[in-house]
């Protein structure tokens, strides 16, 4: 049983509260029109040209770490020291600033370029802000990436048991960097701009996140390219080579900047190199703009030289995708700059070319790095322009909740053009901003419009268009408006994603001169069929481990992606086999059903991972799972795991599962909106209520993940509002529902009038996307919604936070934030021959020392995205994680609990949503929907109860003991 809290009443004094019909609205007063945070570069831009402001031409200052003023003496690095830059440096970390002066001569437009070193791991991001006068002048400026290299471990690649090759470790090249101000979004088509005054101005670079070595600064006058026509007649003289022809395999890259981006494999013949039988890693993906791979090429005479690319673009039918070409880290002229690659069915080589013909590029003797950037800033304009239509639709919805409240009654009749007699306009002008972003698309696609985006786009101005007709019934449409997940908000943020998403396979780069013929890679249909009916014979070969030499064999079936199915196989040969000799085949299960029917035909694996939390309990309580605490070092395992995160693999006083990976449930909140706006971040419940009025004043709100769907609410977002206020789900000695207690009926009621009373939002189907457009700043999200924003939403770290779940503070003075955190788990199945290995094995996969490898390793080979949310707590605290967050979310943890797993638990689950759809959307009396549905719960509990062997005739036999956190740490005593 949970320690149990009284909980405070909940009283507030709202100001300025109005009431219309039978709903309590809050007005905010008549606010002036201004910006929370900064504006958007390119809004910040466009007005400097507006009013005037001017490009400076012919300016350059260098400044050196002479002239810096730091704010921390230690900071300082003498040559010996700077890692062969040959002068004093100064180190930049966390926290700490580095400040220097620049005098112009006229007041315009200047660009920064930084000479700098990473220090710091690169799997965290390093990162500064940057202020001009003491100010951010864009809130771009707020984040600055100092990007990293990567290269191979070894362009020869390993491959493993089965022949296949194995994606490589990256290993992070140390050296000296050069880098301009870009946006970290890398959707800005040209280095971000600073505007300096006439005179001496003060420019402050803050340390975010990381460590870095920063040498020279220069300020200068913006790069100005010249164009294609420029560049050769600058060249006129230049000798044109014959006879050359350079291959580059697109997986051989030199340096990468994102470990995100790498090495594929294609199974299609026409790729090189290929086989039959075997995975090779034979091409290179990109995605997300910015990623830059770099080819070093040697070139033996000084000359002209073409270029052409072999890739395959079919993710994005009939849509183009751009990339950015460098030379030697220098866009040679404007044409280079986002280069068109259009959609392909299959391979086709795409030359370095306009309508003119092929561009040649000049190359002296000796190596080069030619570089290709992915790159959205084509797209810029158009997702502002809905980014900013998905805010005027936010607020358009608040505004008619604002009115009417949580009542969608179709049989109510509204007249919201009474109190909003623009909004037939507004969404009109709406619909007309998105048509004309979508005639620009149809353009720059050639004039073909069967375009994923372009498609979505139609249907949101049509449901616009639809919604304008009849303005009346938007309180019944809000769904279509701005809720539901088919909303022209949500549609729109999908579309933002797909413009940002630049994906292209490359499989060979080519140096060639003019009279050189390109490789022809053109397979016939029947040899393509041959190659197919090989691998298909091939595929039922054995690849497995066999036991024939007597030693032990597990088998492991695993529910997850190929990609870590991969990496845990290579750890566990090289460290888990080598140590014990026990082998390992790892099996990917497609989905959980595969192993009902295995068992029930007697071919179940040895172990599962990557299971969902529920499935333990299932298979334990039909007799099929391995109870753990069998094992006699057992107590000593589960030290490094949450306490409450083992209560949903307890039947009785067994434990029939372990957690391999944690969730998490915090508050996410926005700190460069809410320092704005002086709003705390909230401690307990009463907290988030007393913000509340203030948030709704500017059009903003909180969110709670009861928001996430209008159907069902599971346990995972509706006990904790029991626990922390001190009730329980269960009672043991009755084995009924505990929910009509009072502490229960308290959690239930603060969980309802959150939404009936102080007007939170009852649908908000993506979080993440309202979180990033700054609708709603504040809420409760999990590590989905972290890594989202950690990896999509790059313009906004560093203005974003975690702090603790919202709780209720007991008499004692304690906060009680009880929330859930079930992800995935493991088990050992009861009819193995092998249970001891098995135990080993699973004792090594989730020791503090492998899970932390495997996190690394991940992380290291696939990119940041691939973050391992490590159940063992020990495990977590050493990964590449920020270290603020990282303590917030190993505090929360202390609160960790399930809720216990008993037969028929579902039909509670089910009923519990029922109480809350009934009180809020049918404003029934709490304590009358409470009793109605007990009495369905404790019906089906008994039934199955009796099914599985605990009553009879209505009468317990058997006591069933229900699970508790006391009980867990008992163990550890």
């Amino acid at each position: 049983m949970l320690k149990r809290f009284k909980s405070i009443p909940v009283c507030i004094i709202v100001l300025g509260l109005t009431f219309f019909g039978n709903y309590l609205t809050v007005f905010g007063d008549e606010l002036e029109e201004k910006s929370i945070v900064e504006e958007r570069y390119s809004t910040v831009y466009s007005n400097w040209k507006n009013d005037g402001v001017k490009v400076n031409d012919d300016f350059y200052s260098k400044i050196g770490s002479g002239e810096f003023t730091v704010s921390n003496n230690e900071s300082v690095v003498n040559k010996e020291n700077s890692n062969g830059y040959d002068k004093d440096v100064v180190i930049l970390k966390k926290d700490q600033s580095i400040k220097f002066e620049v005098d112009v001569k006229e007041d315009g437009l200047y660009e920064i370029n930084i000479d700098y070193y990473p220090l710091s791991n690169g799997l965290i991001p390093i990162q500064g802000q940057i202020k001009v006068n003491n100010e951010f002048q864009y809130f771009e400026s707020r984040r600055v990436v100092f990007p990293v290299l990567w290269e191979n471990e070894s362009l020869d690649f390993k491959t493993d048991r089965n022949g296949n090759e194995v994606m490589p470790l990256q290993k992070q090249v140390n050296t000296w960097l050069n880098m301009s101000l870009r946006d970290s979004s890398y959707r800005e088509p040209e280095s971000l701009k600073i505007n300096l005054k006439k005179g001496i101005n003060t420019i402050e670079i803050l340390g975010s996140s990381g460590e870095v070595l920063i040498g020279d600064i220069t300020v200068s006058s913006p790069i100005k390219y010249q164009s294609y026509e420029e560049y050769k007649n600058g060249l006129k003289n230049t000798e044109k080579k014959s006879g050359v022809l350079i291959v580059q395999e697109g997986e051989k890259n030199k340096y990468k900047n994102s470990t995100s981006a790498g090495a594929y494999t294609s199974r299609e013949i026409e790729v090189f190199p290929y086989d039959t039988n075997r995975l090779l890693l034979n091409t290179f993906s990109s995605n997300k703009s910015g990623e830059t791979v770099y080819y070093e090429v040697n070139i033996e005479e000084s000359g002209l030289y073409n270029l052409a690319f072999k890739v395959k673009q079919n993710a994005k039918t009939n849509a183009k995708v751009y990339r950015t070409l460098t030379i030697d880290g220098k866009v040679p002229f404007k044409e280079a700059k986002s280069f068109e690659f259009n959609s392909t069915k299959g391979w086709e080589t795409v030359p370095f070319s306009n309508e003119d013909g092929n561009f040649e590029v000049y190359l002296e003797k000796g190596k080069h790095l030619i570089g290709l950037e992915a790159d959205a800033s084509v797209n810029n304009d158009i997702i502002n322009t809905l980014s900013n239509i998905m805010s005027e639709i936010n607020d358009l919805s608040l505004e008619i909740k604002k009115l009417v409240g949580n009542n969608d009654d179709p049989y109510r009749d509204w007249t919201i053009t009474d109190f909003m007699p623009d909004i037939e306009k507004d969404l009109l002008a709406m619909a007309d901003a998105i048509e004309k972003e979508v005639q620009v698309s149809i353009e720059k696609n050639d004039g073909n419009e069967d375009v994923e985006e372009i498609n979505k786009l139609k249907i949101v101005i049509k449901k616009l268009k639809e919604l304008a007709s009849e303005p009346n019934k938007l309180p019944m449409k809000l769904g279509q408006l701005s809720e539901g997940s088919g909303s022209a908000s949500q549609v729109l943020g999908d579309v933002v994603e797909l413009l940002e998403s630049q994906p292209l396979i490359l499989d060979q780069m080519y140096v060639y001169s003019d009279d050189m013929k390109l490789p022809e890679y053109n397979v016939s249909i029947l040899k393509k069929m041959s190659e197919s009916v090989k691998r298909f014979a091939y595929s039922f070969s054995p690849q497995k481990e066999s036991n024939d030499d007597g030693q032990v064999v597990l088998d492991v079936w695993v529910n997850r992606a190929r990609s870590y199915i991969d990496v845990l196989q290579k750890i566990a040969d090289e460290e888990f086999t080598s140590k014990t000799g026990i082998k390992v085949n790892f099996s990917v299960m497609p989905n959980e059903q595969k192993l009902i029917l295995a068992n029930s035909a007697g071919t179940q694996p040895d172990i599962a991972l990557g299971l969902s939390t529920t499935v333990p309990y299932e298979f334990a309580i039909r007799n099929s799972a391995l109870d753990l605490r069998e094992f006699e070092d057992f107590n000593e395992v589960i030290k490094n795991f949450s306490p409450g995160a083992l209560i949903s693999y307890m039947m009785e006083d067994g434990v029939y599962g372990l957690p391999e990976t944690q969730d998490f449930y915090v508050t996410f909140y926005r700190k460069d909106i809410l320092d704005k706006l002086s709003i705390p971040v909230p401690d307990t419940w009463n907290d988030v209520i007393e913000i509340l009025p203030e948030l709704q004043r500017y059009g903003m709100n909180y969110y709670t993940p009861l928001a996430l769907s209008s159907g069902s609410k599971p346990f995972m977002f509706t006990a904790p509002f029991i626990y922390q206020n001190g009730g329980d789900i269960y009672n043991e000695e009755t084995m009924e529902v505990d929910l009509n207690s009072e502490e229960a009926l308290d959690g239930i009621k603060l969980m309802t009038d959150l939404f009936s009373i102080y007007g939170l939002p009852l649908q908000v189907p993506n979080f993440y996307n309202h979180f990033r457009y700054g609708t709603l700043p504040i809420g409760i999200g999990n590590m989905e919604n972290y890594l989202k924003l950690k990896n999509a939403a790059p313009e906004l770290e560093g203005s974003w936070r975690l702090a603790p779940h919202p709780g209720v503070e007991g008499e004692d003075g304690v906060v009680a934030r009880w929330a859930t955190g079930s992800a995935q788990s493991s088990m050992i199945f009861k009819e193995t021959k092998n249970q001891e290995e098995a135990w080993e094995f699973l004792k090594w996969w989730l020791s503090t020392e492998t899970q932390v490898n495997f996190a690394y390793q991940l992380q290291n080979i696939y990119g940041p995205e691939y973050i391992w949310n490590t159940a063992n707590l020990e495990a977590f605290k050493q990964l590449p994680i920020d270290e603020e967050d990282k303590e917030v979310i190993l505090e929360q943890w202390e609160w960790l609990t399930e809720v216990p797993k008993l037969p028929g638990g579902y039909m509670v689950e089910r009923e519990l949503s029922n109480v809350w759809n009934k009180i809020v959307f049918e404003d029934e009396n709490p304590r009358a929907a409470i009793d109605n549905s007990v009495i369905t719960m404790n019906r089906e509990l008994k039934r199955k109860m009796e099914e599985f062997g605990y009553v009879k005739d209505g009468e317990i036999i058997k006591q069933y003991k229900i699970p508790t956190i006391e009980k867990v740490e008992s163990w550890g005593e």
